[in-house]
């Protein structure tokens, strides 16, 4: 039985989706698309600071899996990965995940298949969904840290799994981000901001969500 290809645009916005549907939707080019609890998330293609800063943090991930080779299983962006939530009828693609396990046997694991780490850079307009609506999924979903980069005030929130609630710790910019998970890992807060300037964090074009 073949199933029919859903389609989506920035029109539908906030329209109610299964997570099956979703799953198979094809999105029009020039946004992002995300299930947040029954609803399709559209969102503009983030502006030059979160690119600047996404791309900084996957160089320091980078540069450890080198140095530690086999600790990093998985270092994903993007539609590269998904965390698929069928309780909440989510579907989320983080800026950065990383997968420390080896995958399960599957075609498509992301129902099964968490990352220990995922990382969201909030851009102006979206702050309500990586410090409160990401922030409670990941938690149930079984992540277990989650840096949210803010370039506004070009600092670092950090959630660490303690239970079924996060420890929360604050990393400003002369700060250093380090986590168990990785052992030796330091990325210096400064350098996520690299070549973004304050004007730019706070005014970047294409990055605010429709109709919010």
């Amino acid at each position: 039985m073949l199933l029919t290809q859903v389609r989506i645009g920035p029109a539908d916005h906030r329209k109610k989706m299964s997570l099956d549907d979703f799953a198979r939707a094809e999105g029009e080019p020039g946004h992002r698309y995300e299930l947040g609890k029954g609803e399709v998330v559209v969102v503009d293609v983030p502006g030059l600071p979160h690119g600047l800063v996404v791309q900084n943090l996957d160089r320091e991930f980078r540069r450890y899996d080198l140095a530690h080779p086999g600790r990093i299983v998985l270092l994903a962006a993007g539609s590269d990965c998904a965390l698929r939530l069928p309780g909440m009828q989510s579907e989320r693609h983080p800026d950065l995940s990383l997968y420390l396990t080896p995958p399960p046997e599957l075609e498509s694991p992301w129902e099964e298949w968490i990352p220990d780490l995922v990382v969201e850079v909030t851009s102006k307009g979206q702050e309500s969904r990586d410090y409160d609506e990401k922030r409670q999924e990941y938690l149930a979903a079984g992540v277990r840290a989650y840096w949210i980069v803010d370039p506004g005030p070009r600092a670092v929130l950090l959630l660490r799994r303690r239970g079924d609630a996060w420890r929360e710790d604050r990393a400003a910019e002369a700060g250093v981000l380090r986590t168990l998970l990785l052992p030796g890992l330091e990325i210096k807060v400064s350098g996520l901001f690299a070549k973004v300037s304050p004007r730019r964090a706070r005014k970047g074009k294409g990055d605010a969500e429709p109709g919010e």
